[in-house]
């Protein structure tokens, strides 16, 4: 079991939802000196790091993992470090669209960190993934870290093919590194294309709420903060070359997902009083739009072997955990519009459940 002989980590991705949240509890939590490296793509946000860069622990380079060259900048000016890589590309409706910027991101992007690091860095490499690479489920069951592989879009499938080099680059290089693979994350600092704050936000503007199919697609949802504490243990005390589930063991399907969050907007912004609405309710609001290709229908992890081996769990259930979410959305309007590119407004059609 490897510790971490250093006190810098290299965050990739850490402009985004997951790895800016993950900056954050670093920050408060450890000692550790932090290198941020992020393309600042529309998924990436400075927004989402204030006020952290304001003091000397963090710093932050513009780069794209898919650069040879900016990754062993990065290395070469700030390392060595352990590594979490959360750079990617996670959207599943843009991967459909545009699946080479995928394949660039999530495997070329993965090769050159591991590439990098194998000859420049030291500590750990822990690699984040989502539970997306196994595919499927039918109504019983749920994903262990031993489930093959069985990807369904171009999102998924990229991500499969980057835990393969990462678990190649341990067994041939002897690279010290891990993966962790989550459900469904939600939280603060969610890009507004993804299915929750997408819910939250339109429905306090009165506009459809858009749900693929009939809405009985299932997902387990992790709050933000429990998948980066999950994150963090599996940095300091997960196995070299093993990789961990991290689940919220808290199933719902997107209909009744969406119904929660109407349900929670009565308790912070009633529809009686919401102008936008017009008399109708949030429910109201519900739309039924064509499922999107390779949809999924129900995933579900199984964390024990986190639970026993790295001492972490779920906390935050899911319905503090959205009362939450929904208080920070509807108080934080000046991050969402900075964040809600026109690319990002012209999504709002797309609903999605993705894990990163």
């Amino acid at each position: 079991m490897s510790g971490l002989p250093l006190s810098k980590v290299l965050v990739t991705g850490g402009a985004g939802f997951i790895g800016s949240n993950f900056v954050r509890l670093l920050v408060e939590e450890t000692s550790f000196e932090i290198v941020v490296l992020d393309k600042l793509t529309y998924a990436g946000h400075l927004e989402s790091l204030e006020p952290l860069l304001d003091g000397d622990r963090v710093h932050f380079v513009r780069g794209d993992i898919g650069s040879a060259r900016d990754v062993r900048t990065v290395f070469a000016e700030h390392g060595p470090f352990s590594v979490v890589n959360f750079a990617a590309e996670s959207h599943v409706d843009r991967s459909i669209d545009s699946p080479g910027d995928f394949v660039q991101t999530n495997v070329t992007g993965t090769f050159e960190l591991l590439d990098a690091f194998r000859h420049q860095g030291s500590g750990r490499f822990l690699h984040v993934s989502t539970d997306e690479v196994f595919g499927s489920l039918g109504p019983d069951g749920a994903f262990v870290e031993t489930t093959p592989y069985d990807p369904s879009s171009p999102y998924s499938a990229s991500k499969a093919a980057a835990d393969h080099l990462v678990r190649a680059y341990h067994r041939t290089f002897g690279v010290d590194a891990v993966i962790t693979n989550c459900s469904n994350n939600y939280g603060p600092y969610q890009l507004p294309e993804k299915l929750i704050p997408l819910m939250i936000l339109n429905a306090a503007e009165g506009l459809d709420l858009p749900i693929y199919g009939d809405g009985s697609n299932v997902r387990d949802w992790l709050h933000v903060e429990d998948h980066c504490r999950g994150i963090l243990a599996a940095l300091e005390r997960g196995r070299a070359g093993d990789s961990y589930n991290l689940g919220g063991l808290s199933e719902r399907n997107n209909v009744e997902v969406v119904d929660a969050v109407c349900a929670a907007l009565e308790n912070y912004r009633p529809a009686a009083e919401n102008e936008a609405l017009e008399g109708r309710s949030y429910a109201d609001l519900k739309t039924f739009v064509s499922d999107r290709p390779g949809h999924d229908q129900r995933y579900a992890i199984d964390p024990s072997k986190a639970q026993a081996e790295l001492d972490w769990g779920p906390t935050v259930t899911f319905e503090e955990g959205l009362r939450q979410t929904v208080r920070w959305y509807l108080d934080n309007g000046r991050w969402c519009q900075a964040v809600q590119t026109n690319a990002t407004r012209n999504r709002i059609g797309l609903a999605d459940d993705e894990a990163s």
